[in-house]
């Protein structure tokens, strides 16, 4: 395969990424609504079942596909296990977890360059999550105990992990056709999660 590495015209893989999922990110952000002066307790449970019924079939396709490149701890890395503590803070057991209906509209994850545009999207955004933690503590006094786990879930790990996720990305050798592949699985991860969110009647 042609490593772009070797053609200084092409972006690397991570700005292609940034330039390629900028817009979607911020209009996304937008319709949040963590920062809305009407979500309240219930509202933000609400959120958090709609965030399962994303990430949960999201991850089993994604860690299932087989086509991850190697060098990416899965199992380090999965975030579902984390939204079902949250929900079982707050007053879910696992029966109504089960029960909550889930995205059944997913990228297709075929080649390793869509798997690495989809990780791109879900490791993203635990740096957001820093900034959102923050403000559900002050406004709804959610931590890692009573349903905010998912907000902060990688910890004090957070920038050291997402410095080795750019690190990881930055050692695959896609040429330009597969960067584009990754970015088009970027892209549809990105809307497929704010058509997701709004079917649930979650954001603003």
């Amino acid at each position: 395969m042609h490593s772009q590495a070797h053609d200084v015209s092409a972006p690397s893989l991570l700005e292609a990424l940034r330039t390629g999922t900028g817009l979607l990110h911020v209009a996304l952000e937008k319709r949040l609504p963590f920062f809305s002066e009407h979500l309240d307790a219930d509202g933000y449970r609400q959120l958090l079942q709609a965030y399962y019924g994303f990430y949960r079939p999201m991850e089993t396709a994604l860690y299932g596909c087989g086509f991850i490149p190697e060098g990416f701890d899965q199992a380090l890395r999965t975030k579902t296990p984390t939204l079902v503590r949250d929900l079982h803070a707050l007053g879910l057991n696992d029966a109504a977890i089960d029960a909550l209906p889930r995205c059944d509209h997913l990228p297709a994850f075929d080649t390793p360059a869509a798997c690495l545009g989809a990780l791109y999207v879900l490791e993203g955004a635990t740096l957001g999550g820093q900034v959102l933690r923050r403000e559900m503590s002050l406004r709804l006094n959610l931590h890692a105990d009573n349903g905010g786990a998912f907000l902060n879930v990688y910890g004090a790990e957070t920038g050291r992990r997402w410095k080795d996720f750019l690190d990881y990305l930055n050692s695959q050798p896609l040429d330009a056709s597969a960067t584009q592949h990754a970015v088009i699985a970027a892209r549809s991860t990105f809307s497929g999660f704010e058509q997701w969110l709004d079917s649930q009647e979650v954001l603003l």
